[in-house]
């Protein structure tokens, strides 16, 4: 086990749901923008519309930096923190798809090389060799998006993985294909969004509004699809997932919020841009993208939701990172067992000499190691804590009404059991006994 990511207040997976969230917006628009890009300028070369140049000018420069700067930092923050956060999930994804991820770099390369000789040979090269740039970016980009799903869908869906260990049963498991294309739906629809931004800057009023109407029917076809292949992925969720959305009403509203955040977004598409161009206002556009992004943290928190209490479904469960099963195939075996005979601080290597027995004078400190690693992922510990504080839930109670719930909670479908063993079940019940009855 890695040292905990002790944050009171927020909790790790929070730091890594704002940063993988705001993620999104780059990302998906780097790997949808040059499809409409290229569509756009072969309608200028065809047409003779040297209008439309101007608009594809500042339309790649806001992918250029947008993406290439907030999109390349964002993608950086996510790998610190869920490396800080979940060390033993990361490092079990780069053991399973390391040459998935080394595949996946490969083409973000690509990526950034031709973004920028797509930007800087407007007017340089012929036509059709710019446009050739455009089309090997947009490959390249859409490539990158096949291959990071396969990784996000085994995380919820491992599929035959756990009989085979094999790359591709993992990679291409029951919700890859809806993922996949819900996402891709979905990215056209926030290309379209930035289309639209871009072109509200245009000084050729025509041209504008024909950019426009042309944004809009691709970001109405992008919405229609992904809502279609969407439902398509809450169809093939596991049981246990469906089972949970019972169990946690709140998980039902996030997706009443995505889809009345996403039919906004149409409504947008459908007046301002498709029937009435002329009215579309680049603060408009830039309201759009704000609903999108929260149909789009709507959607993101369902998609982390429905894999409680796993970080890999099925596999390891979330805070703690503890191996939950057997995956003969991959010589890996369950810890659960040995962890609750040998005790949960037997796998803390890091532990100064002090804590690794239990006494009365380290009972509080040796309680609050344990929470940190078993309990802070998912919950703050603070009263004033903003996501799910343990303080405020356990209000007041005592040690031995906390431990009659750590006994009980592999009874909830949405929490890993405590794991450890009695003395450490002890220690960490002191411990949340003691911040339960702190006001502050």
């Amino acid at each position: 086990m890695y040292p905990a990511w002790f944050l009171p207040t927020l909790s790790s997976a929070f730091i890594i749901a704002m940063v993988a969230t705001f993620h999104i917006l780059p990302s998906h628009l780097a790997t949808s923008a040059l499809w409409f890009g290229v569509y756009v300028e072969r309608k200028a070369y065809k047409e003779g519309r040297s209008e439309f140049i101007e608009f594809l000018k500042k339309f790649s420069l806001l992918v250029l930096i947008f993406c290439f700067i907030y999109g390349s930092i964002t993608g950086v923050g996510i790998w610190f923190s869920a490396a800080a956060a979940s060390p033993r999930a990361i490092s079990a994804l780069i053991h399973n798809y390391v040459w998935g991820w080394a595949t996946e770099w490969v083409f973000f390369i690509i990526e950034i090389v031709t973004i920028y000789a797509y930007y800087y040979t407007f007017e340089r090269v012929s036509p059709q060799h710019h446009m050739r740039i455009g089309i090997i970016y947009a490959w390249g980009a859409w490539i990158s998006m096949i291959i990071i799903t396969g990784i996000l869908a085994f995380m919820l869906t491992p599929g035959p993985w756990f009989k085979t260990g094999g790359f591709f049963d993992g990679f291409f498991n029951p919700t890859y294909w809806p993922q996949l294309l819900s996402r891709t739906g979905f990215m056209f629809s926030l290309a379209a969004v930035y289309a639209m931004i871009a072109a509200s800057r245009m000084s050729n009023s025509p041209a504008k509004e024909e950019i426009i109407r042309m944004a809009s029917i691709w970001g109405m076809g992008g919405l229609i699809a992904g809502a279609l292949f969407g439902l398509w992925y809450l169809h093939k969720i596991p049981s246990s997932a469906k089972d949970l959305m019972d169990s946690l009403v709140y998980l039902k509203h996030l997706l009443v919020i995505c889809g009345v955040f996403g039919a906004l977004v149409f409504v947008y598409f459908a007046v301002f841009g498709y029937l009435r161009p002329s009215l579309a206002r680049g603060w408009l556009s830039v309201a759009a993208v704000i609903v999108l992004f929260v149909s789009i943290i709507a959607g993101e928190a369902f998609r982390e939701g429905i894999r409680r209490p796993y970080i890999i479904g099925g596999l390891m469960y979330g805070s703690s990172q503890v191996i939950a099963r057997d995956v003969p195939a991959k010589k890996v075996k369950s810890e659960v067992e040995e962890l609750n005979e040998k005790g949960f601080l037997s796998r803390l290597y890091y532990l100064p000499p002090r804590f690794r027995t239990i006494n009365d004078k380290n009972m509080i400190e040796v309680g609050r190691i344990i929470v940190s690693h078993e309990c802070a992922g998912c919950h703050s510990i603070k009263r004033n804590g903003l996501i799910r504080p343990l303080a405020k839930l356990l209000n007041g109670m005592e040690k031995e009404d906390i431990e009659d719930i750590l006994d009980s909670l592999g009874d909830y479908p949405y929490m890993p059991p405590f794991i450890g063993n009695e003395k450490e079940k002890e220690a960490a019940a002191a411990y949340l006994a003691k911040i339960a009855k702190e006001r502050r």
